[in-house]
């Protein structure tokens, strides 16, 4: 058996294959022509060996020649476009085997020269940031060629607002080897206020090869579409936050220039209404001021809280048989007043009284009570054993109440007022009190009982 091969490329004819040229992804074909030159009929089956089996068949694979005749099969090479078939010279080799012969085997050989072929995947993520200053990106990068190449890359910007790193600059990657580069961008000075300001960027890849490989170019550079991006620069103090600044500041000059001034005004307002007695008419004063009578009045004891005191006047007899007192004498009697000044310490439960004098009635009219710290709590006032009302510390800084009738309180009976301080309040001088603080002024005439 002999074997004589031709090819459809370049290559020097021989006994063996020739050498054949083939791009991955394409197809390149060469011939082997097989000849019995034994006395019988031999069939010989054709198989490729060696690296390039896997992508290579021969057109027939079994062919039976008579003696001293001969057939030309053809090799067909078809390489895939993938990083697994380097660049550069493979062996082609072909196993000739007889059936009859099968010790006569023969395997002519040859080169395949792979053609080289560049394919770069690069994908910028994310494709937005924000941040005040800077922002990080990632650069994948896959070498989808056949031969080892060098990475470099390229920023762009319409200005030169932007500064740009990456890490690493120029990766080295063998086919079918992957990186992941780092890319900082960032700019020179802060947003202080307003809009979020847009950079738009791209960055061009370029791939160069290593030189590595046996007649490669190491000069070659292939450039690849450029990747966009955008760095979305945020303001440090967002609009959002002046306008709160801006609504906070009015609320705090409206309160030091006109809620202040007035509450503090109130609130002393209240305090003196409630320590001082009821007002005289003027319309019942003598000339002088002074009432009618020529007797001056006594003065009646007050009965002691547990802190509260109680301040009144009882009446007198002058010359002429009427009373006086610390008013005018009215319909028998006189205009009189006490005051209750009760302070109760947080948490705790104390009262404060006023008694009325030994044969006298009392009968009441009007009654102040001032809550001038602003305390919370509860205060419930009794006329003798006649409840009056129960009020909430919180829902009053001043309040009064006026009878047309009189409410008679007997001789030696009492005008109670109890408190409860739930929590002190702050008073006028803007620091909180250390307890509770409630005044009580109660007005009326006080009448004599003696016969």
């Amino acid at each position: 058996m002999t074997t004589s091969a031709a090819s459809s490329g370049p290559g020097a004819p021989g006994l063996g294959i020739p050498v054949v040229t083939v791009t991955p992804g394409g197809t390149a074909t060469t011939s082997l022509t097989v000849r019995n030159d034994s006395d019988i009929v031999e069939a010989y089956s054709l198989e490729v060996v060696g690296d390039c089996a896997s992508w290579s068949t021969v057109e027939p694979a079994r062919v039976s020649l008579y003696p001293g005749t001969s057939e030309t099969v053809t090799i067909r090479l078809e390489p895939p476009r993938s990083p697994e078939i380097r660049a550069g010279e493979m062996p082609l080799a072909v196993r000739v085997l007889p059936a009859e012969h099968p010790e006569a085997v023969r395997v002519p050989e040859s080169t395949v020269h792979v053609e080289e072929f560049h394919e770069l995947r690069t994908e910028l993520l994310p494709r937005r940031r924000r941040g005040w200053l800077r922002g990080r990106y990632r650069l994948a990068v896959r070498n989808e060629g056949n031969t080892p190449v060098q990475v470099g890359f390229t920023p762009g910007q319409a200005g030169e607002e932007l500064a740009f790193a990456f890490n690493p600059a120029e990766p080295k990657l063998e086919p079918g080897e992957s990186v992941e580069v780092g890319l900082r961008v960032r700019t020179g000075k802060p947003v202080w206020f307003g809009s979020p300001v847009v950079w738009p960027f791209t960055v061009d890849t370029a791939e160069t090869e290593t030189g590595d490989r046996e007649g490669s170019r190491p000069d070659e550079t292939v450039h690849r579409p450029p990747l966009d991006g955008e760095f979305v620069q945020i303001p440090v103090f967002p609009k959002w936050l002046l306008a709160l600044l801006a609504a906070l500041l009015a609320l705090l000059l409206a309160w030091f220039a006109l809620v202040r001034p007035a509450v503090r005004s109130a609130a002393k307002e209240a305090a003196d209404e409630a320590v001082q007695p009821r007002p005289t008419p003027a319309g019942e004063q003598g000339g002088n001021g002074q009432a009618p009578g020529n007797g001056s009045g006594g003065s009646a004891g007050a009965s002691p809280g547990a802190q509260g005191t109680g301040r009144g006047l009882g009446s007198g007899s002058g010359r002429d048989g009427t009373s006086t007192g610390d008013g005018n004498t009215v319909g028998g009697g006189q205009q009189s007043s006490a005051t209750i000044d009760l302070a109760t310490s947080g948490g705790e439960t104390k009262t404060g009284t006023y008694k009325v004098p030994e044969m006298s009635v009392f009968g009441v009219t009007d009654i102040v009570v001032a809550n001038f710290q602003g305390d919370e709590g509860v205060m419930t006032i009794t006329f003798g054993d006649r409840k009056i009302t129960t009020i909430a510390l919180e829902t009053f800084r001043n309040q009064d109440y006026h009878w047309v009738t009189p409410i008679k309180i007997p001789a030696n009976d009492t005008v109670t007022i109890e408190v409860t301080c739930a929590e002190p309040g702050t008073p006028a001088t803007g620091r909180r009190a250390q307890g509770c603080h409630e005044v009580l002024n109660v007005s009326g005439v006080l009448s004599s009982t003696k016969q």
